[in-house]
């Protein structure tokens, strides 16, 4: 897809977030490539793809080395089969009890951890004939979700004598991947449990994105999350690879308005910036409305015409305002915020005290998205 002027044009604002395809093909690849051929990859979808567009980035995953995908919530996995998406869907959150009959109509598995959900099971079978698809949820130590571990063997035994269910895997969740020690404690458990099952054509997935770069551990598929986007988790020190992933997300607005700010004047609500000279300011459509923390104010940076300009003063609901004294611009050209290069959403979550995965899902709000490739 060529990426135009025409094409932002089509958004109907002069902000957008863009989603670089061919980006997430080198990051699912990236992966693929170190892990071993024997080992299922189950894609991270939830959050509409972490903010990128589950619709447009699916199929690239699938294309790319991705066996299964997994989401958050029963609409996720619908509005994927709604985009005609075959491959098999996985809800790794709480499913309610009352939505096992439309996931079942829809081949999409639910997790699975308790007695309710057993019942619902059977109620839902005898309503549609199908047996539910199901992965057993574990808790070894995120305590979340899930089977306490004294209570999995039985359980587990339990569903393979049902004969309304139709069990496909076991799973559970890394709470600390980049701390060893704590990491074991949860192995302990995971192979506690698995050594006394039959495990034969289940799938066992237990290692997340910063788990597959570490650990072997019983299992033949790993879940792969934020790396597909080009992001990073916390890693131990002792990976086994470290991969080369490319930012997918890009944020990019035009500006508006161009005007000089006097020497000594304030800009923004609170004055929170202060000329110290004459100043070029541009304003770009783009607040915290649209996921831009406003924590971020007078720190982070943009691109504009290949020259770095910073963000000044305080940012507002829908607008924000950069000093582009001495570049030479117009209304109408791009400034972008982030890139694959040096605006990396890392750096805003370090400022903001929180973490990537959070920036991402919170520029989904309002900005439209354009895919290139």
């Amino acid at each position: 897809m060529k990426n135009t002027r025409l094409t932002q044009l089509n958004t109907h604002r002069d902000a957008w977030v863009e989603v670089n395809l061919d980006s997430i093909a080198h990051n699912v690849q990236e992966f693929r490539k170190n892990i071993p051929s024997d080992k299922k990859i189950l894609g991270i979808l939830k959050a509409d793809a972490y903010g990128h567009g589950a619709a447009m980035v699916a199929p690239i995953m699938l294309a790319s080395g991705i066996d299964m995908l997994g989401v958050a919530s029963i609409d996720e996995g619908l509005d994927l089969r709604r985009e005609k998406i075959k491959c098999d869907i996985l809800v790794v959150g709480a499913v309610p009890v009352w939505s096992f009959e439309i996931a079942a109509e829809n081949d999409i598995s639910v997790s699975i951890f308790s007695e309710k959900h057993l019942e619902a099971c059977k109620q839902a079978f005898e309503r549609t004939g199908i047996k539910p698809k199901v992965h057993i949820k574990l808790d070894t130590g995120m305590n979340r979700i899930g089977l306490e571990p004294e209570y999995a063997v039985e359980f587990i035994k339990k569903v393979q004598n049902c004969n309304f269910i139709d069990l496909k895997g076991i799973f559970t969740h890394l709470a600390n991947a980049e701390d060893v020690d704590k990491t074991e404690k949860q192995f302990e458990h995971w192979n506690n449990i698995i050594n006394s099952v039959d495990t034969k054509d289940l799938l066992l997935h237990i290692l997340n994105t910063a788990g597959s770069v570490t650990y072997d551990i019983q299992s033949n598929m790993v879940r792969m999350g934020i790396a597909i986007y080009g992001l990073y988790p916390d890693f131990a020190e002792n990976i086994k690879f470290y991969p080369k992933l490319k930012q997918v997300m890009s944020l990019k607005g035009r500006i508006t308005n161009i005007h000089t700010m006097k020497k000594n004047d304030g800009i923004s609500y609170g004055y929170s910036y202060i000329a110290e000279k004459d100043t070029l300011v541009a304003t770009i459509p783009i607040g915290y409305a649209d996921g831009v923390p406003r924590i971020l104010s007078n720190k982070i940076y943009g691109e504009l015409n290949g020259q770095k300009i910073k963000q000044i003063g305080n940012i507002t609901m829908d607008q924000m305002m950069f000093d582009i004294s001495g570049v030479n611009a117009q209304e109408g050209d791009i400034i972008t915020l982030l890139n694959d290069t040096d605006l990396s959403i890392d750096n805003w979550a370090k400022i903001a005290g929180t973490i990537n995965y959070e920036l991402t899902c919170r520029l989904k709000v309002r900005l439209p998205r354009v895919y290139v490739r």
